[in-house]
């Protein structure tokens, strides 16, 4: 019987070498001197008293990672949020990113059409909750004793401080809750809808969370590792008083998988990196490895971390290794942009840019579209299995 690949498993293609490209001179395949030197020429632009955040990006951050800065800047506003490219932007969010008030640049963008979608640790969305109840977030110092911050009752997070009531009555409030919600299985972007409810009810600063502003715009919001938090805690305590309300992480892959699908093009913001990146972007390998339904990978790719690649781990994995997944399409490597640097600075940064140089956008409210999606993405995938079967049959037939 002759090889064939395997059933479903059709990788995206190689791109073609562009015959008439001409990045490279003809002699011997060099590039000359005005090929390399081809970028925009670098000025000691003075700093003006007053300037915006998007002003100063332009106009002085122009080589090593504030140079990475301005080029993801860019990206963002000019291709990402451009209307005709009809962009799907997804937001992955790791790293203590809502006790430090970062939630207010995430609110900002979803409110302007900016992001369509995110996967988030659990913690940020738990600390999220605390804005919205009022519950006290400090600044403070990293250099405390935590055995007496332990004794006063005061959590630390390296330099934000509150009282350890904050997680308590975080925690009976999610517990009340849980018991007014469908008591079955759900995907986690629905049980992070229904919490974004109630904190819009109830909630003293609601337009403070990033929970509840997403809930009020449908914007659907993922959760890797569910488990991993004390939202996943307290759902499991939830379970042992006797409540049928649990999650199911397939469902998270299955309509995860049908945005991707369903989307002209697709786009991405990683803050830090770990669960909530790769949960993404495997995406594309779910479509073509498993299903079988090539879309040839992610479109444009933006990621600020402090994690470097040569240690080999997820938040350092570069874009260019991404595309031997198939997670990112290998002709559009140009459109992505790491930018090594702390994600409390850079990513307010990228905001305010995108918000200055950006045009709004309408609001896609995916949330409400789940079900039109994964019907789409059902009827793909079994359209793409009788086909495969079909060839299959015809292959075996053979001499």
């Amino acid at each position: 019987m002759p090889h064939r690949p395997h059933e479903g498993q059709q990788k995206p293609p190689k791109p073609q070498p562009n015959q008439h490209d001409d990045t490279h001179s003809a002699h011997n395949g060099h590039a000359s001197a005005e090929e390399y030197l081809g970028g925009e020429r670098i000025h000691a632009n003075r700093i003006a008293p007053g300037i915006s955040a998007a002003d100063l990006i332009d106009t002085a951050f122009q080589a090593y990672n504030a140079g990475r800065l301005n080029e993801a800047a860019r990206l963002y506003a000019n291709k990402m949020l451009d209307p005709e490219q009809d962009v799907t932007v997804c937001l992955t969010i790791a790293g203590a990113m809502t006790p430090a008030g970062v939630g207010g640049a995430i609110i900002s963008l979803m409110e302007r059409g900016a992001i369509d979608f995110m996967v988030s640790t659990g913690a940020n969305l738990y600390h999220d909750i605390h804005h919205a109840l009022n519950f006290a977030l400090h600044r403070g110092s990293f250099k405390l004793d935590d055995p007496e911050l332990h004794e006063a009752g005061v959590i630390r997070i390296y330099d934000v401080l509150f009282r350890d009531e904050v997680l308590l009555d975080t925690d009976s409030f999610l517990r009340e809750i849980f018991k007014t919600f469908p008591q079955r299985p759900m995907s986690t972007a629905e049980l992070h809808h229904l919490i974004g409810e109630r904190l819009l009810e109830v909630g003293v600063q609601p337009e403070q969370s990033v929970l509840a502003m997403a809930a009020r715009w449908n914007v659907p919001i993922y959760t890797s590792s569910p488990g991993d938090s004390s939202i996943g805690m307290n759902l499991a305590r939830h379970q042992l008083d006797g409540h049928a309300l649990t999650i199911d992480p397939l469902y998270d892959v299955h309509e995860t998988t049908a945005i991707v699908q369903a989307a002209t093009r697709n786009g991405v913001i990683i803050l830090g990196g770990g669960s909530p990146k790769n949960f993404y972007l495997q995406t594309q390998p779910q479509l073509w490895e498993v299903l079988g339904i090539n879309k040839g990978g992610h479109d444009y790719f933006i990621q600020i971390t402090q994690d470097a690649p040569h240690w080999g781990g997820l938040s350092g994995a570069t874009p260019s290794e991404a595309v031997s997944w198939g997670k990112i399409k290998p002709e559009l490597l140009s459109d992505s942009v790491v930018v090594y640097a702390d994600t409390t600075l850079a990513f307010p940064l990228l905001a305010a840019y995108a918000l200055t140089r950006a045009q709004p956008r309408a609001r896609r409210g995916l949330y409400a579209q789940r079900e039109r999606m994964l019907a789409d993405l059902r009827d793909a995938y079994q359209r793409n299995a009788g086909a495969a079967e079909a060839q299959a049959s015809a292959s075996d037939k053979r001499p």
